[in-house]
């Protein structure tokens, strides 16, 4: 789940000589709301992570033995210097775990399906209701996974925007199996529903094993989708509904028909009829994470699920009554009108 206002990061500018796998490099935290400065020291121990915005390291904190994820972007190319960005460590990657389903012919279990689905879900309504920002590059690397806890967190806000109306955009954003119709007929203009788009995407990969529109390109990447949903009309292509949905041949008969629907309400081409992603937390796919007993197939609980904020700020009572079990609002004493909801 992505509650980043609760993420510790910090940030130190570096010679690329101290940013070396075995060096140390060294950063300045807090000297905010009257607290003192303070240096923190981190051993860097291997590279977990490459993309093209920098290199991640694991790291160890010399004061404190705290393992952290530092993401070294480089600043100067003149001066050689670096941005170190300190952030908590998460040990795996949705792509990761995908791939060790995958690679040993299984399919995930549905269980674990709809409690990575679903904290995404969650992340997505935080960051496009709190900051009211868009991630634009939502794809199973950009999402980590705790592999002891299940507790999922999304990542690498590197192409991520705050959008605003009548403002134009970049089109050409968003790794190309994820992204949304709209970004391939090159709308400027655009809206956090390519988000959806994308963990549409995402969910389908977790369900098939393989992503679900794997194009070589951007016209290629428009055949996959019309493969799956069939021909969009002029009025589709202009806004970027298709009613000619394929779903249920690509799933196997024995998919369960609520994941199949929650499918097909985020992979619209119509960006306005896409579900939000505080609607997709409602949806009935992910009732049984919210029944009274449920637990991880270990007999452990499930991470936290249902500790919502101001993600449900403006949002219907009939929607938040659907978001928190009874059984946690008993829990909690939550009033009804807890979160100001209409």
């Amino acid at each position: 789940m992505s509650d980043h206002s609760q993420n510790k990061m910090s940030t130190s500018v570096v010679n690329v000589n101290d940013s070396l796998t075995g060096h140390i490099i060294s950063t300045t935290v807090g000297g905010k709301n009257g607290k003192p400065k303070q240096t923190r020291r981190y051993l860097a121990e291997r590279i977990v992570g490459t993309g093209s915005f920098g290199i991640v390291f694991l790291a160890k904190c010399v004061e404190t033995g705290e393992l952290v994820a530092i993401k070294k972007v480089l600043q100067d190319r003149r001066y050689e210097l670096f941005l170190n960005l300190v952030m908590e460590y998460v040990p795996d990657s949705m792509y990761r775990v995908s791939k060790l389903y995958t690679n040993t012919n299984q399919s995930m279990p549905l269980i674990f399906v709809k409690l990575y689905m679903h904290q995404i879900f969650r992340g997505l309504a935080y960051i496009h209701t709190v900051p009211g920002v868009c991630h634009r590059d939502l794809k199973p690397q950009n999402i980590l996974v705790d592999p002891h806890t299940h507790q999922v967190k999304i990542c690498d806000f590197g192409s991520a925007k705050v959008l605003i109306k009548g403002e134009a955009n970049l089109s050409h954003i968003c790794s190309l199996f994820y992204r949304a119709p709209e970004l391939i007929f090159g709308a400027t203009e655009y809206t956090t529903s390519i988000d959806i788009w994308s963990a549409g995407c995402v969910l389908a990969e977790l369900l098939l094993g393989e992503p679900l529109f794997p194009g070589d390109n951007a016209v290629d990447q428009l055949v996959e989708i019309i493969k799956v949903l069939g021909t969009p009309s002029e009025e589709e292509v202009c806004c970027s509904n298709s009613n000619n949905f394929k779903f249920s041949q690509i799933f196997c008969k024995t998919m369960p028909p609520e994941a199949i629907d929650l499918t097909s309400q985020l992979l619209q081409y119509s960006p306005t009829l896409r579900c939000t992603a505080l609607e997709a937390c409602a949806h009935p796919f992910f009732d049984e994470l919210r029944e009274p007993n449920a637990l991880l197939p270990d007999g452990r609980p499930f991470p936290p699920l249902f500790n919502f904020k101001q993600e449900l700020s403006g949002a219907s009572q009939e929607l938040i009554d659907k978001l928190i079990p009874e059984h946690v609002k008993r829990k909690i004493g939550l009033p009804p009108t807890h979160f100001g909801g209409t």
